[in-house]
């Protein structure tokens, strides 16, 4: 456990990476954190932000999508985005659109420091563009940010998401003229319906895994317009011939689909952009399309909320730390050591 006291003036918040989340001793508040808990902020529905707590406060679609993902035991309260929940000592905090996937939350946490209000926001997992599936990112003021950095260096800059998806149904029609199944590789959650909902105007058929089919059921129940597709089921060269199908990374090297002897096959994911993706995910091509912010949107970030201070968790966390140190921002990595950028003029 790593604590990290942070003080601007009369501003002081003690932020604390503990069990693989960020816990608030101040307010007694765990947000994302990968230990059972007697109660907890849970940002979004990812299993790498899950974990078997008593009591999960979230946004009411990430309530509706962990129903699918938690123990029936687990008490779920959710909260509307932008409703004031009270914490000890007077603090609150609430949950405002962090466009991630739908239902993702960042957390604004608010306690009073003397005279003053003083403000935290924790960003978990976030991107800044508008998606086709996720509520549109809307940052608030903070004097302390606490934020993810998946892609927190300056090689990480993601082209135009139009520009790609052009890129992606070309890649599926070409495999069809070929006679091959291609196949696009998408976490269940997420990626999937927005890969689906993107697809949906190339008018080509699109074939789903059991769990991805039926968290886009629940999208729909939850206002999402998604494009029509079948559930996959048992795989067989005729029942996928002339069908896109989208499965998670995990199933291509499973033996249904190895079993697909004319396939073509490619990962949509930030890591597109790193050399040798296509060998890591054993696939034919890999396309730049991510739910996390880019480089550009990191740093974009921390000029929309302008806080005094900035903590960085996940990813890239110390080298986006003295990058930012390098643009005149007060900035630490919560966990792990950030060497301090000294200016080369007084």
């Amino acid at each position: 456990m790593r604590r990290k006291r942070v003080q601007s003036g009369l501003e002081e918040w003690v932020v604390e990476g503990r069990e693989g989340g960020i816990y608030l001793p101040q307010v007694d508040l765990w947000m994302d954190p990968k230990r059972p808990q007697k109660r907890a902020v849970v940002t979004h529905a990812h299993y790498d932000h899950l974990a078997g707590h008593e009591e999960i406060l979230a946004s009411p679609a990430t309530a509706r999508l962990l129903r699918l993902r938690v123990s029936k035991r687990t008490k779920i309260r959710a909260i509307p985005f932008g409703q004031s929940f009270s914490l000890k000592a007077g603090a609150s905090f609430t949950l405002v659109p962090a466009g991630h996937i739908l239902g993702s939350a960042m957390v604004l946490v608010k306690r009073r420091v003397g005279r003053r209000e003083s403000r935290l926001l924790y960003t978990g997992d976030f991107k800044l563009r508008g998606g086709k599936t996720s509520e549109k990112c809307e940052p608030k003021r903070a004097d302390v940010l606490v934020m993810e950095t998946t892609f927190g260096r300056p090689e990480y800059r993601f082209p135009e998401v139009k520009k790609v998806v052009v890129e992606i149904i070309s890649f599926c029609r070409d495999a069809l003229k070929e006679g091959k199944v291609p196949i696009l590789l998408g976490y269940s959650l997420g990626k999937s319906q927005e890969l689906l909902s993107l697809m949906g105007a190339a008018g080509m058929p699109i074939l789903m895994d059991a769990a991805g089919h039926r968290i886009c059921e629940v999208y729909r129940e939850l206002g999402q317009a998604l494009p029509p597709a079948k559930r996959l089921g048992k795989i067989t060269q005729e029942k996928v011939k002339g069908h896109i199908l989208i499965v998670p990374p995990s199933m291509v090297r499973g033996r249904g689909l190895k079993g697909l002897d004319r396939r073509k096959v490619a990962v949509a994911s930030g890591w597109a952009l790193d050399r040798g993706a296509i060998y890591r995910y054993g696939c034919d091509e890999a396309f730049v399309l991510s739910d996390h912010a880019d480089y550009g949107e990191l740093i974009e970030m921390v000029e929309k909320v302008k806080p005094k201070e900035v903590r960085t968790v996940h990813g890239f966390t110390k080298e986006f730390a003295m990058d930012l140190q390098e643009r005149g921002w007060k900035a630490w990595a919560l966990l792990g050591d950030t060497q301090m950028v000294l200016p080369l003029t007084s």
